[in-house]
Order: structure tokens, then C-alpha cells, then sequence
């Protein structure tokens, strides 16, 4: 049997869903951008989180998974042009630093779930001119996470986004290696494409690197005993590949476009009038 409980830390409220036994769970903050802070496995966390981003409202949270909406990474001097007008986007959107309201949960035999939402509003509006819901919902199923996502268009305008997910996994190491057909990656550090051979080593790399990971399907292994398992409906094309040096973690990021697409306008998800995105990604621990 499947649970859901609550409680309160440092000010916020904290929803764990887990099994009966607390050996597998996720535990969401809601208030702060709807992330995901914990996903256990056979009693482990397998999430970096630095505690201290998280409490402070001021900052951009290190850890976790934050949610990427309604843009993934950064824009030419965060602006970008529209309809004529221009507009000033933080890196990653709106959706990591608005609150996030819980709207459903439910748990049986089998799983447990929690739907959270995040709308347009007056103070979304100038950044973002559109009317928009945003609902996730989190469902924990033995050791999968699955993240459903439905990016509804509220406005009468087409409404752009290309969303993502920032995942920070636990690892000492900085080499990930990673099954998929993929044979070349783009290097952020020189701005260089280059062979990919299975093998990734982010050590002394300050940017990201992206591979275009087509096949919606990756098994990454990292810190020499951890498998990971990652699903994705088509929407998600890339896999970009993230660390800080002194920090003992890996990113391993869904995106489904990259970093300045909102400038280029060349691969972006056009989302009709009264319409919506629907699309998922699934994390698990093999």
C-alpha cells in the first residue's frame, strides 16, 4: 500500500509519497517551483539537494528536479522578441521560481500520485504575454518516477514554449556513461561538435554539453553502481549533460529544444489556442 504524507520544513510544506515499508518515495515542495527534492530507491536517495537554496526564497534552488517552463536554459542577454515587442526571461523560465498549488493526490495498492498546477497570472504576464496551465502530475510506482506534463494554451494566440527538466543526481565521479545511438555531441565550453563514444567526462568543463538523443530512450551509469533509466515521449529531443566542480552531483536533463531557441524561433513547440501539450518523462533506478 502506497502513502502520502505532509509536513512542514523550514516554513514550506513537504509532501512525501513513498511505499509501505519507506523504501521508495519522492518528496515534493510545492511553494517552490513545484520541485521534486527527493526520489528514493531500495532505501537510497538518489537526488543532490543543497538544503540551503532551498530554504532561501531569494535563490535559484541547487538540486532536486526544477521544473523548466516555459523555456529551457538561457536567452542573448535574457530578452527576447515577440510579436514586435521585447521581453526579459530569466535562464530556465518562470515555472522554477513561482509557487506551485497542489490541486490532487491519490495513492492505492500499486502507486501514488500528486497533480500540482502553475498558471498565467498578472506577474507572469509581463515576462511571458500569454494565458497558460501548467499541471504535472508525480506518480511513484516501485522504483519509477513518472512525470506526466500538460501545458495548456488558455490565450487566442499561439503560444511557444520548448519545456525541460533540470535533474541533479548524486555522483562523486563526473564521467557518465551513456547507452544510446547517438555518435556526436555539441561541447558549450568551445562551441564544438565532437565524437561521443559512449562516455562523457564533465571534469574541468564549466558549461554543458547537449546530445541530440532522438530514440527517447537513455540508460546512463554513473559513480560506478548506479543505473538510471530514462524515458521520454518524443517531445524531449535533447540530453544536455551539466555539473559544478566542487559540488557532488551530475545533471541529466530532458530538454526538447536548447539553449536559445526563443532567439533562433527554429524548433520551438507552438501550442494552439485552447489547446495543450501533453508529454511525460519517466526516471528509474535499474
Amino acid at each position: 500500500m502506497y502513502k502520502i504524507e505532509t509536513y512542514e520544513e523550514q516554513s514550506f510544506a513537504m509532501y512525501q509519497l513513498s511505499n509501505e515499508d519507506d523504501t521508495s518515495w519522492i518528496t515534493v515542495c510545492p511553494e517552490r517551483g513545484g520541485i521534486i527534492i527527493g526520489y528514493g530507491v531500495d532505501g537510497r536517495e538518489y537526488l543532490y539537494l543543497n538544503k540551503e537554496t532551498l530554504y532561501d526564497r531569494k535563490k535559484n534552488i541547487r538540486g532536486g528536479i526544477p521544473i523548466l517552463f516555459p523555456i529551457s536554459g538561457q536567452l542573448e542577454n535574457k530578452t527576447y522578441n515577440w510579436d514586435g515587442k521585447s521581453y526579459e526571461m530569466p535562464n530556465h523560465g518562470l515555472a522554477r521560481i513561482h509557487p506551485w498549488e497542489v490541486i490532487d493526490t491519490n495513492c492505492d495498492d500499486e502507486k501514488a500520485s500528486i497533480s500540482i498546477l502553475f498558471e498565467s497570472s498578472i506577474g507572469t504576464k509581463g515576462t511571458f504575454p500569454f494565458d497558460f496551465e501548467v499541471v504535472f502530475t508525480y506518480t511513484l510506482k516501485q522504483n519509477q518516477l513518472f512525470i506526466h506534463q500538460s501545458y495548456r494554451n488558455l490565450d487566442s494566440k499561439k503560444m511557444p514554449i520548448y519545456p525541460g527538466l533540470h535533474p541533479y543526481f548524486k555522483s562523486k565521479s563526473k564521467v557518465l556513461s551513456l547507452n544510446t545511438e547517438v555518435d556526436t555531441y555539441f561541447d558549450y565550453n568551445d562551441n564544438q561538435e565532437k565524437s561521443f563514444n559512449k562516455e562523457i567526462n564533465l571534469e574541468g568543463l564549466k558549461e554543458a554539453v547537449v546530445l541530440e538523443t532522438e530514440h527517447q530512450k537513455l540508460e546512463a551509469q554513473y559513480d560506478e553502481d548506479i543505473d538510471l533509466r530514462i524515458e521520454t515521449a518524443t517531445d524531449f529531443r535533447y540530453t544536455v549533460l551539466w555539473t559544478e566542480q566542487d559540488k557532488e552531483f551530475v545533471c541529466i536533463e530532458p530538454w526538447t529544444a536548447t539553449t536559445g531557441e526563443l532567439n533562433r524561433k527554429e524548433e520551438l513547440i507552438m501550442v494552439e489556442p485552447k489547446d495543450s501539450l501533453e508529454t511525460w518523462v519517466s526516471f528509474q533506478i535499474v
